[in-house]
């Protein structure tokens, strides 16, 4: 069980500062290594999102005390996403969710790719004013239900493609994220409750510890690195995704 504790904790760290630093991963990686171990997808998405309340919280605090939280953004993001999240965990517990992860993933590949050519090119019109943003925050947190992550993927990646400034669009999306995942939790706890709690500390751990960290990094780093690192994880993990599902 101690060994078990430790691992978890690992993989809450190194997750977080991840997923710290450029607004997406911890869900994805965590609800993975999850997975391997052979749990059911709405059992591990539940005990993600559980210990993501208190990560993302972390994490939240750190971007705004490090300055990168547009709060106006962070308003339209929160309440839909939240919305959108109960609706995703309701799904979830009714319908499998492999059935609709593929359309994310080559939706996320051509996001990614589409980031990745604009750094390439020098073509990043930063501080653009979001747009479609309710929109954007329903049917992020819809699928970061479905698939036990991708609220970062989804929301962080679109706002970087419509030229949103790299730290305020993680930031933001980062805050915004405690509360499209306390609601999320909340719902599974109501359907088919928690378990796990051991390994829920572990990665509760971990990433608490990594989130000032990733913070810090995210406000230092420049755009164009940032961006062109955004995307690279977007396609490393959507090709990913689209392997496991063809296989």
């Amino acid at each position: 069980m101690i060994d078990d504790f430790v691992l978890f904790v690992t993989v809450g760290f190194a997750a977080q500062l991840v997923d710290g630093a450029i607004g997406m991963a911890y869900g994805v990686s965590a609800t993975t290594v999850l997975l391997s171990f052979g749990f059911p997808p709405a059992t591990a998405s539940a005990s993600v999102h559980a210990a993501e309340v208190f990560t993302t919280g972390a994490s939240g605090f750190a971007h705004w005390r490090f300055g990168n939280v547009d709060f106006r953004l962070f308003a339209r993001l929160a309440v839909p996403g939240m919305i959108g999240g109960a609706l995703g965990a309701f799904v979830l517990t009714e319908l499998p969710g492999e059935k609709i992860r593929p359309i994310v993933s080559v939706y996320l590949l051509l996001i990614g790719a589409f980031i990745f050519w604009k750094a390439i090119r020098g073509a990043v019109a930063l501080g653009a004013p979001p747009r479609r943003v309710a929109p954007l925050g329903l049917f992020g947190g819809f699928f970061d239900a479905i698939g036990g992550g991708g609220w970062g993927p989804i929301v962080t990646s679109t706002l970087l493609g419509r030229g949103t400034t790299p730290r305020y669009a993680i930031g933001s999306v980062s805050l915004a994220e405690f509360f499209v995942t306390s609601t999320v939790s909340v719902t599974f706890l109501a359907t088919i409750g928690l378990e796990l709690w051991p390994i829920i500390a572990g990665l509760i751990v971990g990433g608490v510890l990594a989130a000032p960290l990733a913070a810090y990094v995210t406000k230092k780093l420049p755009d164009r690195p940032l961006m062109l690192l955004v995307a690279t994880v977007i396609v490393l993990l959507s090709l990913r995704q689209l392997i496991q599902t063809l296989t």
